[in-house]
């Protein structure tokens, strides 16, 4: 609906299954269920380098006796894989049994002999608290780099609030009862286009392996790109950094959540509310590359200038305190939006000024100059538009990815 009034002016799959089926070499310490992490992150070598993530956030009611099969693909390759399950939203215990980590072969169907259990401390099973999250013991063998990853686990006691992570872009699989260590996908019929539970992935990669992890919206998100094909532009981003001998970032974690915001909650925490969980625990986190603001511009009432600026300020003060690099990106245009108009317009184009000039940033990636039309700057290039002049498509996202200078993820080594 057309908005009619705005208050105040604004300004390698095979080595994978056969590590993973035989077991090579593994180390670390167990770790047990922790309440939701502090600012300081992990970041001992039993932890390792994120190498997938998802922000967490409310997605429905919990369920007693649920499987799941949810497929991620890793970023960077390593040994001594972890997962982290979070019940971060939870008001109620959860307990986890039976967790599995494999290779999909096809569908819900895992590659023969690569489907391993995971341990907590031991254990085959562990309840996590209300609000709590638990990282696995490390699994022997080695992930290689950009493998679809499949981690299986039964429910048997959850209820109240489910905690997962709603648009995956990404068919994953859930069941009644328990078949997570079963490598065929026969009882695995549901299909959900949701992760539950399961946030982060870590491996241990070479030595002096960094991760970034893009904050952002339902861009970030992947919304417009193919589902399946990791077409989302932290996914183009993490292609590129394998190919570069230049940088020893490796890991992305993609903490995108749809409809987010810089200031307010809603579709999950703001970004103000959620970063030291999302993104600045993250083991292995080096750089944040800060992507929002359209949300909140758009918003009804919407966000002036001067308080989103101020927001910036705030996430970019807390990531440097914690000892880590910012990359900020420039808010893209939107015009064919229906929340777009004028006012909003002018507070994008201030913002925008703000990123590229006060320095508060330790670098900049111009989106906005990436997927602005040259026919008029405040709509998306009609070869990059994904159809809602919002959202780039596929090609849209690659090129976001493309114009990300690497070395300026790498500042943190420096």
């Amino acid at each position: 609906m057309p908005r009619t009034a705005r208050p105040r002016g604004r300004t390698t799959l095979a080595a994978l299954a056969c590590c993973l089926a035989l077991g090579c070499a593994s180390g670390g310490t167990p770790q047990g269920y922790e309440p939701a992490p502090p600012a300081s992150a992990p970041t001992g070598p039993g932890h390792g380098v994120v190498t997938w993530a998802s922000s967490a956030d409310r997605v429905g009611a919990a369920e007693d006796g649920r499987g799941y099969r949810l497929v991620v693909r890793t970023s960077v390759g390593g040994t001594g894989l972890r997962v982290r399950l979070s019940n971060a939203f939870g008001d109620q215990p959860v307990t986890f049994e039976n967790v599995h980590a494999g290779l999909q072969r096809d569908g819900a169907a895992l590659v023969p002999g690569s489907n391993r259990r995971l341990t907590f401390g031991g254990a085959r099973s562990v309840t996590v608290p209300a609000g709590g999250i638990v990282y696995s013991d490390p699994l022997p063998g080695r992930v290689p780099a950009a493998s679809k990853l499949v981690v299986s686990f039964y429910v048997p006691r959850a209820g109240g609030v489910l905690t997962g992570h709603w648009m995956a872009m990404q068919t994953s699989y859930t069941t009644d009862g328990d078949h997570a260590a079963e490598e065929s996908g026969a009882n695995w019929a549901r299909r959900t286009g949701s992760w539950f539970y399961l946030d982060v992935v870590t491996v241990r990669p070479r030595p002096a392996a960094g991760a970034v992890a893009a904050l952002g919206d339902s861009i970030t998100d992947g919304w417009h790109s193919t589902t399946g094909l990791d077409r989302r532009w932290p996914d183009y981003l993490a292609r590129r950094l394998r190919a570069s001998p230049e940088t020893t970032v490796e890991g992305v974690a993609n903490e995108g959540i749809a409809g987010n915001k810089v200031l307010a909650d809603g579709p999950g925490q703001s970004a103000r509310n959620r970063l030291s969980r999302d993104v600045l625990s993250l083991p292995g986190l080096r750089t944040v590359l800060l992507f929002q603001g359209v949300n909140d511009i758009k918003a009804e009432p919407g966000a002036t200038a001067d308080e989103l600026i101020a927001g910036y300020r705030t996430l970019a003060a807390r990531a440097h305190a914690a000892r880590k690099c910012v990359v900020a990106a420039t808010i893209a245009p939107y015009k064919g939006w229906q929340e777009w108009d004028p006012a909003g317009e002018a507070v994008r184009q201030e913002v925008n000024t703000f990123i590229r000039t006060s320095g508060e940033f330790d670098a900049v990636t111009d989106f906005d100059r990436v997927l602005r039309s040259p026919d008029d700057p405040e709509r998306i290039r009609p070869g990059f538009d994904g159809g809602d002049h919002l959202h780039p498509n596929d090609q849209g996202m690659r090129a976001m990815a493309d114009a990300v200078d690497l070395e300026s993820l790498d500042c943190g080594s420096r």
